[in-house]
């Protein structure tokens, strides 16, 4: 649980910080004044129904729901588009499950997440997500990187097709884990087809700098996940042999300002999703996570979140 003076601590460290680019000698951030932010259903699990009604009430006007939302609404998207519209809130992605380079397997993830991003255009949704699989029991080849991004592109020029970008998204034990891995995956695929969404809290802990990443990714990222990521405790980790846990914003060790810096100098205007997989500490709620995220934005990044978007 995170005390008063531990927040308090976190917001006084940023203030009291010389200048960064982007950064005022206040702590406030002015990355992006016209990005548009919205909060991850992950945290919520299936509650499909409570995650909108909860991230509508703290204040995001924008959304990124998962799988369950089409094992869900699958056969009823106006159904899911009206609960949106209800509580004003954008579908701003769909994360729409793993995509194996298996070549057995190939007209089958084509196949399923097409299908996805029909729904995500039959429910008013705006981006379809994926991420890779990485391959078991043995290490990564030159040749996975080149499939990947080969058969990214392909699914790509599908989704596009019905008005829906695709956007991958590196990940821990994905074959885009580590910063050169991601660079393969991306070398591999088309940008007019591919487009990227960037993991603060994934690339940190795959041994990158999410700041310079940033920069280097500037005419790729489409989709910026907001996440923090810390040493994990001795219980609820998130990798193997509990390695690491994702956090509330501020808590971890992403260089969050530094973040904020390089999304201004980009001129960054799309999307910055908040994400946290699970409530890190026990007692806490799903909302109360959010609010506490939405605290570290407007009280120590001094952004505005609830803009009509």
């Amino acid at each position: 649980m995170v005390t008063r003076r531990e927040f308090l601590a976190a917001a006084g460290a940023v203030a009291s910080s010389p200048v960064v680019s982007g950064l005022s000698r206040t702590g406030e951030a002015t990355a992006a004044a016209s990005m548009k932010y919205g909060y991850a259903a992950i945290t919520w699990g299936g509650e499909i129904v409570r995650a909108i009604e909860e991230i509508a009430a703290v204040g995001f006007r924008a959304i990124q729901l998962r799988g369950e939302a089409f094992a869900q609404y699958g056969d009823k998207p106006i159904a899911l588009r009206e609960l949106l519209a209800t509580h004003r809130l954008t579908f701003a992605v769909l994360s729409s499950g793993n995509l194996s380079i298996d070549p057995a397997r190939e007209q089958e993830m084509l196949s399923m997440h097409t299908q996805h991003a029909q729904f995500v255009k039959d429910a008013g949704g705006l981006y379809l997500q994926v991420i890779d699989e990485r391959p078991k029991g043995r290490a990564v080849a030159a040749a996975d990187y080149a499939r990947l991004g080969r058969l990214m592109t392909e699914l790509g020029k599908r989704t596009a097709a019905l008005g829906v970008p695709l956007v991958y998204h590196h990940h821990m034990n994905s074959t885009g884990e580590k910063p050169h891995e991601v660079a393969a995956v991306l070398d591999a695929a088309d940008p007019k087809h591919v487009r990227l969404l960037f993991d603060t809290a994934h690339y940190q802990q795959g041994g990158g700098d999410p700041v310079a990443a940033i920069r280097k990714y500037r005419d790729w990222i489409d989709v910026v996940h907001l996440k923090d990521v810390r040493p994990a405790l001795e219980s609820g980790g998130s990798g193997g042999s509990n390695r690491y846990q994702f956090v509330e914003l501020g808590r971890g060790r992403v260089d969050l300002p530094g973040v904020f810096a390089a999304l201004n100098e980009i001129n960054y205007d799309k999307w910055a999703i908040v994400e946290l997989d699970r409530v890190p500490d026990t007692g806490r709620t799903p909302k109360e996570s959010a609010e506490m995220n939405k605290r570290y934005l407007v009280d120590v990044m001094h952004q505005t979140i609830s803009l009509s978007q």
